[in-house]
């Protein structure tokens, strides 16, 4: 049997791990459980009825999170001048070019979403193995490849987030912090929720989504009830 610390074992005794809530009495479990010494972020994790290794069955998209995910949020742009301009103008953190692909290419990936235009993807593109693990590298279906570079630095620094289910059929996401008030946390939930829904790919079949679970950063996880979040416009 695996033991547990004495503090995440008090959690799981607080609630009923083996029963499967409505998703507003989980957002409520979790807040109460995030006790940690620093503000937790709240997650979401959903188990996907889709085979990931077929290309037509990959789920991903980006949506934009009504209150944002609590945190600051660092961007790079990628671009050549002006647009480089255009970008700190709007709130980036960094812009440039060569510069930064020399300190990437060093290994320096200290941010959270890098953006870039497409005339210089060619280049960006012979980072993948730095940037692709690291779920850094541009995309256009991620609205970060772009010469409206101020667009996209403040749909990011707003809430933006991106989502992609992994090898094993789940998707991960940050939607918030526990700090949140539970109505904030509930609109997130249903805003991602609703997202990931209405990106089913056509090709898959039976049942889409298995499972939904949240948690705080360090406690434990608590099964939602998917009939309960209703899907937003």
């Amino acid at each position: 049997m695996k033991k547990y610390p004495k503090r995440y074992k008090a959690l799981i005794e607080s609630y009923d791990s083996s029963k499967t809530f409505s998703f507003e009495e989980a957002i409520k479990i979790v807040k109460k459980n995030a006790n940690a010494k620093f503000d937790e972020s709240f997650d979401v994790a959903m188990n996907l009825g889709v085979d990931p290794r077929k290309a037509d069955q990959l789920v991903r998209g980006t949506v934009s999170l009504p209150h944002g995910v609590g945190k600051k949020v660092s961007v790079l742009v990628l671009a050549k001048t002006p647009k480089d301009k255009e970008a700190l103008d709007a709130g980036a953190d960094y812009a440039g070019f060569e510069d930064y692909l020399e300190k990437i290419k060093g290994g320096w990936t200290d941010v959270d979403v890098i953006i870039a235009t497409p005339d210089v993807m060619g280049e960006v593109g012979k980072l993948g193995r730095i940037l692709g693990p690291r779920g850094l590298m541009p995309n256009p279906k991620s609205g970060t490849v772009t010469f409206d570079v101020a667009k996209a630095v403040n749909e990011v620094k707003a809430g933006k987030i991106e989502y992609r289910v992994d090898k094993t059929g789940n998707i991960h996401a940050s939607i918030g912090k526990c700090s949140f008030d539970e109505n904030k946390l509930a609109e997130n939930i249903a805003t991602f929720y609703s997202s990931v829904v209405k990106a089913k790919p056509v090709s898959a079949k039976g049942k889409y989504i298995n499972s939904i679970f949240f948690s705080s950063t360090m406690g434990p996880s608590v099964s939602i009830n998917e009939q309960t979040i209703k899907i937003t416009d």
